[in-house]
């Protein structure tokens, strides 16, 4: 299946990073009207820093469509890779990242992100109850993939791109992208629905990470211990390194290091802060010591990274 490029479509936004509500994981979604809440992004993972979309999550669901190269999708379920032409969803408050597979090919997503109210109607409709909740709330449909080998799975990636080419000032353009994504949801649960398995326990690692971030990502510049980070969360010690590992397959001091490392690439690429001063801003110490953190991760010095990324 191949797709036109949707560079030019005014309804596509392209994005070239994420962004996050302060102190948080969850993406910010600037243009998410309440009255109309969707949006569409084309996202162009290869200029991405480092290639990847760190870790993040939304109340919204995403479904996508791989125009061109690879992308790496990573949940606490594992990790799922999707070549061109493939696609997927998302489902709502799913911690997930994403990584280009190639360091030298163009990567380029295409994005439905919506709230699902937009299809449920009314707060409890028998539409909500019998065909919203039952996704949206299985702990299981974290990643849903589709892949153009299977014939159920095309169909619903044509529908997904044919949705991409509605334009916004054509006459009922709100009614008719409606009427596409609840026949795309309908078709996503009609290929998953019998996965679905009523489970009464509810769930509480995804919650206590994203408490567990937020500390981190509030505090970072500061020394954190493990013992106060797993009190934010009113955790044990040994808790708090079973979540890290069963959501994020990495300890506590691994994932501070690594976001540590994220925003001082962050400020080599936009700012001009010396490299002490970022050091010191980041929480990574004297400026050798940095660097010797720096070269490991992105193979390369603050300084070279600074001068590649302009």
């Amino acid at each position: 299946m191949r797709s036109e490029n949707f560079r030019e479509s005014f309804l596509m936004k392209n994005v070239q990073s994420v962004a996050f509500h302060t102190g948080s994981r969850e993406e910010a979604l600037p243009d998410f009207a309440a009255d109309f809440p969707y949006i569409a992004s084309r996202a162009e993972l290869d200029k991405y820093i480092e290639r990847t979309a760190p870790w993040h999550w939304h109340r919204a669901v995403e479904i996508f469509y791989m125009e061109s190269g690879a992308l790496e999708y990573e949940t606490s379920a594992g990790k799922i890779v999707f070549p061109a032409g493939s696609g997927g969803m998302v489902n709502a408050n799913v911690l997930h990242k994403t990584r280009a597979v190639s360091q030298t090919e163009e990567t380029v997503q295409l994005l439905h992100i919506f709230d699902v109210s937009l299809i449920a109607g009314a707060q409890g409709s028998r539409i909500e109850q019998k065909y919203i909740a039952p996704i949206v709330a299985a702990p299981q449909l974290e990643l849903l993939s589709l892949f153009p080998e299977t014939p159920q799975q095309k169909r619903i990636l044509g529908f997904i791109l044919d949705a991409f080419r509605l334009r916004e000032k054509e006459f009922g353009y709100e009614m008719k992208l409606r009427e596409a994504l609840t026949q795309i949801w309908l078709l996503l649960f009609e290929q998953y629905h019998e996965f679905i398995v009523h489970d009464k326990k509810y769930h509480k690692s995804s919650d206590k990470i994203k408490q567990l971030l937020i500390y981190i990502h509030e505090h970072y510049a500061e020394k954190i211990t493990i013992a106060e980070l797993a009190a934010a969360a009113f955790l044990s010690e040994r808790e708090c390194y079973r979540v890290f590992q069963d959501c994020l397959h990495m300890t506590p001091v691994e994932y501070i290091q690594n976001y540590r490392l994220q925003a001082a690439c962050q400020m080599l690429a936009k700012g001009k802060e010396s490299v002490t001063v970022i050091a010191s801003a980041c929480g990574l110490g004297s400026s050798s010591y940095f660097g010797k953190l720096f070269r490991a991760y992105a193979h390369c010095t603050p300084t070279e990274y600074r001068k590649k990324m302009r």
